[in-house]
């Protein structure tokens, strides 16, 4: 999988999304600790807000802008999407009012949405074959599970050192970064011709759910893929919640326990390929299952009764005196 990293056009881009990748990373937790700042008692709301409509931008503004750039060089409309993404990450330290978070966030994920496709683009050009090809996806989807890993460990290292305000900062720093290794790299004009095969090109929306629900045998997918869903937006929305107001720890415990979170993700995909040697898939799947709802109950019971302990027992030790 590693050797198509030879390929010094793929080398430069693969580098330049592990950097803006670390920097979306401490945007993940620096944008929790800041909803807690700016709404203590309804952070779990603004966060959940914030991330909603980073999915509504995505969904909305991709296709729009993959056909609104597809006449522009794809190493400008790169350039730009980071650009744009550094000057949001940057200004985010400084906004004071909910809406402004959202805007923001808003105008961060629409330059996202415009970078993904038009990197996505760039694969089958610069990679023609099929072998490369899937190992240049292999490798960024392995850099996109290591995001959630490292990044929120380097956010609890930072954190030791800087305010949480900082890691904005780190993460306009990386995607200026990323502009910077796009700008110095040799990237084909356009794709191939719009008759041709891409296997970059991104499907419509609505015809893979359509795809989905049509097929009795993918049913289950969809309903595994949203439960999975589910408890990841647990993590994220609520992770600063409980850290924060039922344990009363600091910023760093929250990256921490992101961190956790992504390590017990890369650990299980890990051991999965010699598991599944001698285990079918379907047990696996179902225990997966059963682990995630035992996870839910666990926090929701956890969570309940800290809180329950942290009003009782206080109200206790001043009937004592």
């Amino acid at each position: 999988m590693v050797s198509v990293l030879r390929h010094t056009v793929f080398r430069r881009l693969f580098l330049a999304q592990v950097v803006a990748l670390a920097g979306t990373g401490l945007a993940t937790v620096a944008l929790s600790l800041l909803a807690y700042r700016l709404a203590p008692s309804a952070a779990a709301g603004v966060l959940g807000t914030a991330l909603a409509v980073k999915m509504l931008a995505y969904v909305f503004v991709a296709p729009v802008a993959t056909a609104a750039v597809a006449r522009f060089p794809r190493r400008a409309v790169l350039v730009g999407a980071d650009l744009m993404r550094a000057a949001a990450a940057m200004v985010l330290p400084f906004v004071t009012e909910v809406w402004q978070v959202y805007a923001l966030v808003f105008l961060l994920q629409a330059a996202s949405a415009t970078f993904t496709p038009t990197f996505q683009s760039v694969i089958p050009d610069i990679l023609p074959g099929e072998e490369e090809f899937t190992a240049a996806l292999s490798l960024s989807r392995l850099a996109y599970d290591l995001e959630s890993v490292l990044s929120p460990m380097l956010a609890a290292a930072l954190l030791l050192l800087v305010p949480a305000s900082a890691l904005f900062f780190g993460t306009g720093a990386g995607f200026v970064a990323s502009a910077a290794l796009v700008a110095g790299t040799a990237i084909p004009w356009v794709g191939r011709a719009a008759g041709s095969p891409d296997r970059g090109r991104r499907p419509r929306l609505g015809g893979g759910i359509a795809g989905f629900v049509a097929t009795p045998a993918l049913r289950p997918v969809l309903a595994i893929n949203a439960a999975v869903a589910a408890a990841g937006a647990f993590v994220v929305v609520q992770t600063v919640v409980i850290a924060r107001t039922a344990f009363g720890a600091g910023d760093t415990a929250v990256a921490l326990l992101l961190a956790a979170n992504g390590a017990g993700s890369m650990l299980v995909a890990l051991a999965l390929p010699r598991l599944l040697r001698s285990v079918p898939e379907r047990p696996v799947m179902l225990v997966g299952l059963g682990v995630d709802a035992a996870a839910w109950v666990l926090a929701a019971v956890g969570a309940a009764s800290t809180l329950v302990a942290a009003r009782v027992w206080p109200r206790r030790a001043s009937t004592v005196r």
